[in-house]
């Protein structure tokens, strides 16, 4: 008689497995349920290491719309990965003043930042265990239609081109994270990614290739904003 209730037990628990894997699938593709349950298996990068020299000041707390470009930025990944790791550098207590670690941002300090770049992106990396983006932290506005273009894509490093030029995010598998982490410190992620099979998916989102390096391109784009 035992044996007939662990069996009548496991088969329930079963079914119930299928069934909430089914719901899962009908939710995920709903996307304002898609946060919550998690439903894309990458992770995101974004980059905020720098010293902001061109703009003379944090670029990363500079507000749009009264919401730091910074904030902005991790909005615009959110909805399409599980975590976002915020590398931070020369900035980072002011960057902890207005970002908040919770179960889904996580907050990393590079210590390594006068380094470079590229070394936040190995900071970034080495906290991933999924496919992952990277993203600049001055980048923001990043359409959804773009996030879900490299989503769909198929190799294993993948780009957004505008009018013929890349831009960012950069997908990468994480079939790739270990050849990532190996790279010479004094090399780039550019030249890593050119080396791979890369995939240049077209998207219509100039905004990938806008980043805001100084307070004239930050005023610029404040003034295009109030004219949408």
């Amino acid at each position: 008689m035992g044996d007939f209730f662990v069996a009548i037990n496991f088969y329930a628990r079963m079914v119930i497995k299928v069934i909430t894997a089914q719901a899962r699938v009908f939710y995920c593709v709903h996307e304002k349920y898609s946060v919550k349950l998690n439903c894309y298996m990458i992770q995101g990068i974004v980059l905020a290491g720098g010293f902001s020299s061109r703009a003379e000041s944090n670029k990363m707390h500079f507000a749009v719309d009264e919401k730091p470009i910074l904030l902005h930025t991790i909005e615009s990944i959110f909805p399409f990965v599980e975590k976002v790791i915020v590398v931070t550098g020369y900035y980072d207590q002011d960057i902890r003043s207005f970002i908040k670690e919770d179960e889904k941002i996580k907050i990393i300090y590079n210590k390594d930042y006068e380094n470079g770049m590229f070394s936040s992106v190995i900071t970034g990396v080495k906290q991933t265990t999924d496919d992952f983006f990277i993203l600049p932290g001055d980048i923001p506005f990043i359409k959804r239609e773009t996030f879900k273009a490299l989503i769909g894509g198929k190799k294993k490093v993948r780009i957004p081109t505008y009018q013929g030029k890349e831009g960012h995010p950069l997908f990468i598998s994480k079939e790739l994270k270990e050849e990532l982490l190996n790279e010479p410190l004094e090399s780039n992620l550019r030249a890593f990614r050119d080396r791979q099979d890369k995939e240049l998916i077209p998207v219509n989102d100039k905004n990938i290739l806008r980043d805001i390096d100084t307070k004239e391109q930050y005023e610029a784009l404040l003034a295009e904003r109030k004219i949408v």
